[in-house]
């Protein structure tokens, strides 16, 4: 008995998704718990699971195609997977044609006549190809009697249709002709499509997250009103510290001991000193939260995410720089959950780790704040009326001016560069 496919519940605010990439081909066994589809979503990606043993009859919702919660995207049925079954329109499509074939066969056997069953199943593509695959052929224009089909039994696939697709797509090179140039008259520069370089360039779909991503960071920069200051702090003592004590506090607690965790530690000390830098504008009030939910941004192949460390406020080192870890590989992995990456009231994002030596992080909204750490590098900085030099690292606070005052941005930067300059200071304000 066939059983339908749905897209499960995406979790709360989460009402679509866009179809990944199907894992598995129609006419392919499955097993119970075994992966089918991956559905992009907003924030995560995530795999639909089979629900029983079966073979995948049809996939009715295609690779880049919207779907919504509860809707059907494919079927599984009964069978082995030797074969995939057919659909009921298929079933009615093919017997009228083998009847037309059976009054039309010559009495010769020759492999070579155009009336031979292997030539008319040629011309009649559509009855091996799906309802899905039909439907992309049609919608394309692509004659199925000109796809050769890769899938078992000859069956046109998905992929035989898209690469026929991408084949008409590529522009011819352009007839050389036998007009002369005339002289002193400015030939015009051929077409981006005529210049030969087709074969050059790829086109590659963007992945719902990336969409999602870059129509956040162009909301962020049109709706708050968002400037950056900027302060640069020494790190001569909190690098002195973790030389000294890495190795001990890695045997005891089983973490890494990071930069991280001073300006998590810092950041939360600073948070406590200026309530509405953790706050967040609903309409006409400002919502101060008495809780810290920090955020951190991971770079992950499939772009930025900023999965949150809740309660930092009651984690001491070790468990900051583990859970800030465990984030990371699971961003790393694909195995965020949507709950991972819900709320947050203030991010970290280090450009440092790629060699960034200044930068302006964007609002992550509806934050009102994002602290930007960069590269530790020596330079030279006059200390007591003497030029030394010392690790230092530029820091940069992005803040939403309809909530914070310059002062207050500022006097936030500072206050974070005092503690981190003094981290036994982190111990009480952290």
């Amino acid at each position: 008995m066939a059983a339908e496919i749905h897209v499960p519940e995406l979790g709360e605010s989460v009402a679509d998704a866009t179809v990944g990439r199907w894992l598995k081909q129609e006419g392919e066994a499955v097993k119970s718990g075994e992966a089918l589809v991956e559905l992009e979503t907003d924030k995560i990606n995530f795999e639909v699971e089979a629900e029983q043993d079966g073979v995948l009859k049809s996939i009715s919702k295609g690779e880049g195609e919207t779907v919504n919660v509860g809707e059907v995207i494919g079927t599984l049925g009964e069978g082995d997977g030797t074969a995939p079954e057919q659909t009921e329109d298929e079933q009615e499509e093919e017997q009228p044609q083998a009847e037309e074939e059976q009054d039309e066969q010559p009495e010769s056997s020759d492999s070579g006549d155009e009336t031979s069953n292997g030539h008319r199943e040629v011309e009649d593509g559509a009855g091996r190809a799906s309802p899905s695959v039909r439907r992309l052929a049609e919608e394309y224009e692509v004659d199925l009697a000109e796809v050769s089909g890769s899938g078992s039994g000859g069956r046109i696939t998905r992929d035989d249709v898209e690469r026929l697709i991408r084949d008409q797509s590529r522009p011819m090179a352009p007839e050389k002709t036998e007009e002369p140039e005339r002289d002193g008259e400015a030939q015009p520069a051929p077409a981006a499509s005529e210049d030969g370089r087709a074969d050059l360039e790829e086109r590659v779909r963007v992945s719902r997250r990336r969409q999602t991503i870059a129509q956040r960071l162009v909301e962020s920069q049109q709706t708050a009103a968002m400037l950056t200051t900027f302060n640069e702090v020494d790190m001569s003592a909190v690098m002195e510290l973790r030389k000294r004590r890495k190795e001990s506090f890695q045997e005891r607690t089983g973490a890494r001991l990071g930069f991280m965790s001073f300006f998590a530690k810092a950041a939360i000390g600073a948070l406590k000193a200026f309530p509405k830098v953790n706050a967040e504008l609903q309409d006409s009030e400002l919502v101060l939260k008495k809780y810290y939910d920090i955020g951190v941004a991971v770079s992950t192949d499939e772009g930025l995410v900023v999965p949150i460390l809740r309660d930092a406020d009651h984690k001491n080192f070790a468990e900051i720089e583990q859970g800030i870890a465990d984030l990371a590989t699971k961003a790393r992995e694909g195995k965020l959950t949507l709950d991972d990456l819900r709320g947050g009231t203030f991010t970290i994002t280090n450009g440092g780790i790629f060699g960034s030596l200044v930068s302006t992080p964007i609002l992550t909204m509806p934050q009102v704040a994002i602290l930007g750490m960069h590269k530790i590098q020596e330079r030279p900085v006059v200390v007591d009326g003497e030029v030394v030099v010392r690790p230092m690292m530029y820091l940069a606070l992005s803040y939403d001016h309809r909530v914070i005052d310059g002062a207050e941005a500022v006097s936030f930067l500072v206050r974070i560069k005092e503690l981190v300059e003094d981290p036994e200071s982190l111990l009480l304000e952290g």
